[in-house]
């Protein structure tokens, strides 16, 4: 679950984080996904509406271990 896209679901990271059951510090410091363990609250948070997606954090811990990414939710460039 992309953070962007979660963001833009819930208008503002105090939202997102009251929802996700964090402090809006937390969602600050978010990579470019949410954090797996809050992307199935989030999901239920939205009715539905954002989509917990497995393949992609599968992907991203496939490519960290590969040494393509710099940490699990960061990107190369």
């Amino acid at each position: 679950m992309l953070k962007q896209d979660a963001l833009n679901f819930f208008g503002n990271k105090t939202k997102l984080a009251q929802a996700a059951g964090v402090r809006p510090p937390s969602v600050s410091a978010w990579g470019e996904l949410v954090p797996e363990g809050r992307a199935m609250r989030l999901q239920e948070a939205s009715g539905n509406v954002l989509v917990y997606n497995s393949e992609i954090y599968d992907a991203h811990r496939k490519a960290k271990r590969n040494g393509k990414l710099k940490h699990e939710n960061h990107s190369d460039g």
